[in-house]
């Protein structure tokens, strides 16, 4: 059994109602997908099991069976792009196949790791350039796209910075999001495809395993209000945020005094939900958006006319209030 199908499998779980590790490879849990019984709450017949290298789920209430990948893509999201690229990385590719270990003289230099001035900025590139274009099509404030970047060779520039990629073919031009800390060394970047269809539109690397994954570090003011998004780019049209870029980190451990969490527009997401509630229950403030707003995230709703900064700001709960509003809105 791979050891990242045993990650992903326990870090999942923790999102999971009644998770549990019956014993080595193999787990249940409340199924996700019908909910298993209403009216008995202690029913579990979801099941992640061992098939060789890989986990496979199963519900034994509804019949639902998926691998692990084709789970974590159906419910959660943050999680798959990650188990995705540490499967390539290990060698791991379609069904369980291994292809050969890298070389060990590519890894005798101890890596150094650079700031980006090696990238161009997405303002240097011309107007009709496709990154440029598509960002602006996003309406992405032009203050805010100065911290963004572009790779014409995605592999080959993180190569350049940490060995990661062994094969360097079929490379793909990416947008690039740099992780910085609060001096402004980048520790790690997230790459987004231009590409419609891509297997994998975020690619996040992080080079430096010491730091925190987070996006927006470098320009927090941590004695105002802290707003922490789901992704970057949504990060990039409110005041003072930051964007966990698919990390599960205890924000606690930073100290900070303010900070609201500001998840998706998506009430019949379970997922999402259940992350909410997660965080009303640890005391926090959340963001219930208003029932008359349709768009599902920050980026959507300021292209549909919302002022997202002021909508955020007036829609932020906490305890009672907050589990009342979740109540409400997931009904929506």
């Amino acid at each position: 059994m791979s050891y990242i199908e045993t990650k992903y499998a326990r870090i999942v779980g923790s999102r999971l109602d009644k998770f549990k590790e019956k014993k080595p490879d193999l787990y249940n849990f409340r199924c996700p997908y019908c909910g298993d019984s209403k009216k008995h709450k202690s029913k579990a017949r979801g099941y992640f099991f061992a098939k060789g290298q890989d986990l496979i789920f199963k519900c034994h209430n509804c019949g639902v069976g998926r691998t692990l990948s084709n789970f974590l893509k159906d419910n959660a999201r943050d999680l798959y792009d990650q188990y995705v690229l540490e499967r390539y990385k290990e060698g791991f590719t379609g069904k369980s196949t291994r292809v050969p270990d890298p070389k060990p003289e590519l890894f005798k230099s101890t890596p150094t790791f650079n700031t980006g001035t090696k990238l161009p900025n997405i303002l240097s590139l011309n107007k009709e350039h496709p990154a440029r274009k598509y960002l602006e099509s996003r309406q992405i404030p032009d203050e805010k796209l100065k911290r963004l970047y572009y790779a014409d060779e995605f592999k080959k520039y993180v190569n350049s910075e940490k060995q990661t990629f062994d094969d360097l073919s079929n490379d793909k031009p990416r947008i690039i999001i740099p992780l910085a800390d609060e001096s402004g060394k980048w520790f790690g970047i997230q790459g987004r495809s231009l590409l419609p269809n891509a297997k994998m539109r975020y690619i996040t690397i992080i080079f430096d395993q010491t730091k925190p994954k987070l996006f927006g570090l470098d320009n927090l003011k941590t004695n105002d209000p802290i707003y922490i998004t789901e992704g970057p780019i949504d990060s990039l049209f409110l005041e003072n945020s930051v964007a966990m870029c698919g990390s599960d980190i205890n924000i606690r451990t930073f100290g900070w005094s303010n900070y609201i969490w500001v998840f998706d527009n998506e009430p019949r997401s379970r997922e999402i939900t259940d992350r909410i509630s997660k965080q009303i229950d640890a005391g926090d403030k959340v963001v219930i958006w208003p029932t008359n707003v349709v768009q599902k995230d920050i980026n959507e709703m300021s292209l549909a006319g919302h002022n997202v900064q002021s909508l955020v700001e007036s829609n932020c709960y906490s305890g009672l209030q907050a589990k009342l509003k979740l109540s409400k809105w997931k009904k929506v």
